[in-house]
């Protein structure tokens, strides 16, 4: 083959019917690149494809087969997931499934945000499909949850308030049948957290806040007789991984707020600037590690 085709190498499969996606396939996304289920190229979010037909000696022939416009005029920030010969594309103003051997759109769905939300509607990771559906979250905190076939909306729940400093960018993952997403709005005194949903009815598992309240683990490493804790940070903006071997969700959290440590008399603030591992079922912190302690 002499002409090497970008979009007909990695993505040219066939349109199917099925639109199933198991625990297998989650586990198994990013060994075979025509099944995409969740972003970074798997659990582990390597972001490093398997495929070897592109190599650097062959990579200069490569040429675009298709392109298509995604209406949206804050840039893309978001990876496509693709299942079946169906790329599904997200940004901050739609939601896409498009054929990927050619482009054509097959279905759209707007994201409709709240009267008087305000910031630029970016949206970052990318989709996660899982038994049917498409997930993702939009700017005004909402997490929504779309049929893979028709694109019409099957469930949606809103977790924050944006006045409140709330916003939301980061990508959900699927971890053990649980869904999980996060926040962003850290810089805006808020505390960071991570809920639990059943991904079939939307249905709220669990929350687990990134920030403890007095007399939980954790809660000594902030002032005493102060309510620092509640507008402390946090965020969880960035999507986690997981490793299903240990059950373990990973997940990195902000810095705390503000940002100088003297009005936190120089106290770690637990659980900021760090990698938390939690248990997917339970929302339950396994261990931590924090990368830089709020020392003065």
């Amino acid at each position: 083959m002499k002409t090497f085709r970008l979009l007909a190498i990695v993505l040219a499969v066939w349109v199917a019917t099925g639109v199933a996606q198991t625990t297998q396939e989650l586990l198994n996304t990013g060994r075979n690149t025509d099944v995409l289920t969740t972003h970074s190229m798997g659990y582990d979010r390597k972001s490093y494809s398997s495929l070897r037909q592109i190599n650097r000696t062959n990579v200069k022939r490569l040429t675009p087969v298709w392109t298509t416009s995604v209406w949206n005029e804050m840039g893309e920030l978001a990876a496509p997931a693709i299942y079946n010969g169906v790329m599904y594309v997200i940004n901050g103003r739609w939601t896409f499934a498009l054929d990927a051997r050619n482009g054509r759109q097959i279905w759209r769905t707007p994201v409709t945000l709240e009267m008087g939300t305000t910031g630029a509607p970016i949206t970052r990771g990318g989709p996660v499909l899982y038994n049917g559906k498409l997930f993702r979250v939009t700017y005004d905190n909402h997490l929504v949850a779309l049929d893979m076939k028709t694109g019409k909306e099957i469930w949606n729940q809103k977790y924050a308030e944006g006045k409140e400093g709330y916003y939301s960018t980061g990508a959900p993952i699927i971890a053990n049948g649980v869904l999980i997403s996060g926040m962003a709005g850290g810089e805006r005194t808020t505390r960071g957290f991570l809920d639990g949903w059943d991904p079939d009815t939307g249905r709220t598992l669990w929350r687990r806040y990134t920030i403890p309240a007095p007399g939980e683990p954790g809660s000594e490493t902030w002032p005493r007789d102060s309510e620092a804790w509640k507008y402390g940070g946090g965020p969880t903006w960035r999507s986690g991984s997981y490793d299903p071997e240990l059950d373990l969700v990973y997940w990195g959290t902000g810095n705390a707020e503000p940002y100088d440590p003297h009005p936190r008399g120089g106290l770690d603030s637990l659980y900021t600037s760090s990698v938390i591992a939690i248990r997917p079922k339970t929302g339950e912190i396994a261990c931590f590690y924090q990368f830089t302690p709020n020392d003065v």
